[in-house]
């Protein structure tokens, strides 16, 4: 109901803002981690661009122009019937923001992000930090580690399949030990890992699901860290990663204004709205 009326006040009277805030206070109950735990240090948030070089361009915009047509040619009935192949299309996206060898068995060109993520690692690395690298994409680790693997960098990996008594022990590990990066399948490590250890946290691969992401990023920025950490958001710019982003900021503004800073969680989209995030020129 509260998104709804969130939703529907946009635009509004500063009058009708102060009104609905009235409505709702004595609903919502908040208390925010900093008032809790206020010996917890800071954490900084940072989106970071990367710019794709023109073959994962070409091949991303290949794919936006291919479903913007699907979607402008398509009625209403038709696109309820194909919701599921429209978000499966859009999963394709986002792994050809992530790198194309996801989708392309033969791709071998490399893919900016990655390139992104590797030299943020190795920044973080000599640095003295440690890094939390989070992903969605199994496969997208996959990657990920053989790349760490050739820059001699240590890793821990953390995944669905990973058995509990070796997750327990990589976890001790990673918290003592010189081992600098723990590479961790989203699913599979958003809750029930303290890797105070960390101090760097990593989304590859940022979504539309900011709750999920922050139970992730709360594995270092919890009871027992010590040190400032740092979370990055690496985002294929002009993608529709970039769109998702703007998309979640001005719903975190407006909610910001009704009820504190509850992010805004997107709901069940409409052929327009596909057609906006895909922004196709």
């Amino acid at each position: 109901m509260f998104i709804h009326l969130i939703v529907q006040i946009s635009g509004s009277s500063q009058e009708r803002l102060e009104h609905l805030q009235k409505m709702i206070r004595p609903f919502i109950l908040r208390r925010l981690k900093k008032e809790v735990l206020k010996d917890l240090p800071d954490k900084i948030e940072k989106n970071m661009m990367a710019r794709m070089e023109q073959e994962q361009k070409e091949l991303y915009q290949a794919h936006a122009q291919r479903l913007a047509l699907t979607l402008q040619n398509q009625t209403e009935e038709e696109f309820a019937d194909s919701r599921f192949q429209v978000l499966s299309e859009l999963t394709r996206l986002r792994q050809l923001c992530c790198d194309p060898a996801l989708v392309y068995d033969n791709y071998e060109v490399g893919s900016a992000k990655l390139d992104l993520c590797i030299e943020l690692i190795q920044s973080a690395v000599e640095a003295g930090h440690k890094i939390l690298l989070f992903s969605q994409f199994t496969s997208m680790i996959e990657i990920l580690t053989a790349r760490l693997q050739k820059e001699n960098i240590r890793y821990f990996v953390l995944q669905g399949s990973t058995k509990k008594e070796q997750r327990a022990r990589m976890v001790e590990e990673f918290n003592r030990d010189d081992t600098s990066v723990f590479c961790i399948s989203l699913k599979a490590g958003g809750t029930g890992l303290n890797l105070t250890g960390a101090d760097i946290v990593i989304h590859y691969d940022p979504w539309w699901n900011q709750a999920v992401q922050k139970q992730a990023t709360d594995r270092a920025h919890r009871i027992g860290q010590t040190k400032k950490v740092t979370v990055y958001k690496l985002i294929a710019k002009g993608s529709i990663e970039e769109k998702i982003q703007k998309l979640q900021e001005t719903k975190k503004d407006l909610a910001d204004q009704i009820i504190g800073g509850e992010s805004v969680q997107l709901g069940n989209m409409s052929r327009e709205d596909m057609l906006e995030l895909l922004d196709v020129k």
